[in-house]
C-alpha cells in the first residue's frame, strides 16, 4: 500500500472543516492532520477526534511532515494563515474568500474588508477544476471556489465561451441554499424558528459571491442579476438560471454545447431532455447537476444547476483540488468514498 500523504485541517471544527475530514478520513491517500489554531474543547470536535492534533505553526507543518494545508476559516484568518503554510514549503487550498478575487479593490468593495497580504492574490489558483486544472496542479496556494459561484459557473460558463447567449437580455440567477451555507457560528438569521416553514432572500444585487461569477464566465456586472434565497433544509444549493439564446436553437444544440465541456468530467452530470436536476439527488456528493429546457420560438432557456454545498460547494471540491496538487485521481476519496449526510 502507498504511503499516506499527510494533509492538515485548520478550521476543523466548522462545517467545511467536519466535512473535509470525514472525506479524508476514507480518503486512500491521504491522512488527515488537525491543525490548532486557538484552544478547541473536546466538545467541539466533530466525528474522527483520533486524528493527530498539532499547533498550527510553520515549524510544526514541517515537523510533522504536512505537505497540503487545508484553511477552512474565515476570510480574515485565512489572510494572516496562508503565508504561514507557504513559508513551511506546504500548499495551501484555502476554503475562505480570502484568495478568490483579483484585486484589493474587490475585496473592499465587496467583503468590506482591507486585505492583509495582497501580494498573494496574483498567485493564487481558481480552483474550479473543469476550467483551472492544468493552473491548479502547478499552484502552491488554490483559492476554492465558492458554492453559489461553483454552480453558476458550470452551468453559465460554456454557453458565454460558445457565444451563444443574447447578452442584452441578461443572465438571472435565482439560487437557494440550506443553512449549513451561512457556516456554524449562531446567527440570529440562521437561528431555527426565522428558518423553518421560511423561505427569505438576502444579499439582493450586492451578495459578495457576485464578483466570482463575474470573473469566472466574464458577464459583466449589468448583465447578471443574482439573488441568493436561504432554504429550510441542512445543506444543498440549486440554481434557476434564466437566459436568451441569439438565435432559435433546439435542446439537442444546447446538448452538445455542455457535452463539449463536460463529456469527460466524472464530476458534472448531464441531465436527459424532460428532468431537471433536485437536491436529493446531490446532496452528499461532490457532483454538479445541470438540466435545461428550450423554448426555442422565443429563445428562452431554463437552466437549473444543483450541488451539495458543503461537498462540491467547499470540502468535496477542496478534496479535488488536493487530488490535482498531489497527482492522485481526481475522484481520490470522492467517488470510492463519498461524503454522507
Amino acid at each position: 500500500m502507498a504511503t499516506k500523504t499527510r494533509v492538515g485541517i485548520v478550521g476543523f471544527t466548522g462545517y467545511s472543516g467536519a466535512e473535509l475530514l470525514r472525506i479524508l478520513k476514507t480518503h486512500p491517500r491521504a491522512e488527515p492532520v488537525l491543525l490548532e489554531h486557538r484552544s478547541v474543547a473536546d466538545t467541539e470536535l466533530p466525528l474522527g477526534e483520533n486524528a493527530p492534533r498539532v499547533p498550527f505553526r510553520p515549524e510544526s507543518l514541517r515537523d510533522e511532515g504536512i505537505k497540503v494545508v487545508f484553511l477552512a476559516t474565515s476570510l480574515q484568518v485565512s489572510m494572516e494563515a496562508a503565508p504561514m503554510v507557504l513559508e513551511a514549503n506546504a500548499r495551501c487550498i484555502d476554503l475562505s474568500a480570502a484568495f478568490r478575487l483579483r484585486t484589493t479593490a474587490n475585496y473592499n468593495r465587496w467583503y468590506r474588508v482591507e486585505h492583509t497580504c495582497p501580494e498573494l492574490l496574483a498567485d493564487a489558483a481558481y480552483g474550479l477544476p473543469e476550467f483551472f486544472r492544468q493552473v491548479v496542479k502547478i499552484s502552491t496556494l488554490v483559492a476554492n471556489p465558492g458554492c453559489y459561484p461553483t454552480a453558476a459557473n458550470l452551468a453559465v460558463r460554456p454557453l458565454i465561451v460558445e457565444a451563444i447567449l443574447d447578452r442584452s437580455a441578461g443572465v438571472i440567477c435565482d439560487a437557494k441554499s440550506g443553512v449549513s451555507g451561512a457556516g456554524r457560528k449562531p446567527a440570529l438569521k440562521t437561528h431555527f424558528c426565522e428558518v423553518t416553514e421560511n423561505l427569505s432572500a438576502y444579499g439582493v444585487l450586492f451578495h459578495r459571491h457576485v464578483p466570482e461569477i463575474l470573473h469566472t464566465t466574464d458577464v459583466d456586472e449589468h448583465e447578471l442579476s443574482f439573488t441568493a434565497q436561504l432554504l429550510p433544509v441542512h445543506r444543498g444549493i440549486l440554481e434557476t438560471i434564466y437566459v436568451r439564446t441569439e438565435g432559435s436553437i433546439q435542446w439537442s444544440d444546447l446538448l452538445a454545447v455542455y457535452e463539449k465541456y463536460y463529456r469527460d468530467e466524472p464530476f458534472v452530470r448531464l441531465y436527459p431532455e424532460g428532468r431537471l436536476p433536485d437536491l436529493r439527488g446531490v446532496c452528499g456528493t461532490n457532483f454538479c447537476d445541470i438540466g435545461f429546457h428550450v423554448d426555442p420560438p422565443s429563445r428562452r432557456v431554463v437552466i437549473v444547476a444543483a450541488i451539495d454545498n458543503l461537498v462540491k460547494g467547499a470540502a468535496g471540491q477542496a478534496v479535488q483540488n488536493m487530488n490535482l496538487l498531489l497527482e492522485y485521481p481526481e475522484t481520490a476519496g470522492l467517488l470510492d468514498g463519498e461524503a454522507s449526510e
